[in-house]
């Protein structure tokens, strides 16, 4: 090897070297002190474009599982209406009977009638009930609550609209609307309206059910897409502090190697001597 004295290969090797062990060292400490593979998008740009991806799905899928337990929260406080419309109900059957006992008198059966005219006021103030704003007894009282993060129609979960006075209430409209006691010529009306109640509370509940499986499917997606994610940006610590031991080594080399590659030059200077 020619000795000389303009150039010094060997030193400008060993910067070179030096200059990528040193950013390769860089890279990790910040990799290990943000916590993530992906501290600058050049680290991997199609990785930090499809993370994006899945972390923004995450996201709506954690927004609309709110929005089901809100729904949920809905169907609760209109099932705690219907229960109590069902007990007013029963409440209004055994008046009707008592009613009918030949051995009360008419001032007895006036003290029944005042309790059920009490009633029937208390039933008509429960079919304004609302939830949030949100009217829980109507014909426009039915939702339509999204399921999937996309809002896809397919897995759009309904909510029936109930309206416990409309003709299709079945007896609670006549309940309502009798003008005393004696005026409802048969139990079997209230029975019809306490029969559908029931089927409202049923429906309600089935609805309940669908919307908790929802709820149960959407957690586990979210997990699913978090998980995804991590594995494309989350820095795995064990490997990455061996890699910056290895680097924090090789800065260490490289620095002393680069010192004796600057000493070389002293060998030409020696021979002029």
């Amino acid at each position: 090897m020619a000795v000389v004295l303009n150039t010094n290969y060997s030193a400008t090797m060993a910067s070179n070297n030096l200059a990528t062990s040193s950013n390769m060292l860089q890279k990790s400490l910040n990799r290990l002190s943000s916590g993530s593979k992906i501290v600058n998008p050049s680290d991997d740009a199609g990785g930090l474009a499809v993370s994006m991806k899945l972390s923004a799905t995450a996201k709506r899928q954690g927004a609309v599982n709110n929005n089901i337990g809100n729904a949920v929260s809905l169907l609760q406080t209109q099932d705690g209406a219907l229960k109590v419309t069902g007990n007013i109900l029963a409440r209004i059957s055994e008046l009707r009977t008592l009613n009918d006992d030949v051995t009360k008198s008419t001032g007895d059966k006036a003290n029944y009638n005042t309790e059920f005219l009490a009633l029937q006021s208390q039933l008509t103030a429960i079919t304004s009930e609302k939830f949030n704003g949100v009217a829980l007894f109507g014909t426009g009282s039915g939702q339509t609550v999204n399921a999937t993060e996309d809002g896809a129609t397919s897995s759009q979960i309904s909510i029936a609209a109930r309206d416990l006075l409309s003709t299709a209430g079945g007896g609670v409209q006549a309940v309502t609307n009798a003008a005393s006691l004696s005026a409802i010529t048969s139990v079997t009306t209230i029975n019809t309206a306490l029969e559908n109640v029931a089927n409202m509370r049923a429906s309600n509940g089935a609805e309940q059910s669908r919307l908790g499986f929802a709820s149960e499917l959407l957690t586990i997606n979210k997990a699913n897409l978090e998980a995804a994610t991590s594995r494309i940006t989350d820095v795995d610590v064990a490997e990455e502090s061996t890699q910056l031991a290895r680097w924090n080594t090789m800065v260490s080399a490289g620095t002393s190697m680069l010192t004796q590659a600057n000493q070389s030059a002293q060998t030409a200077l020696k021979l002029l001597q």
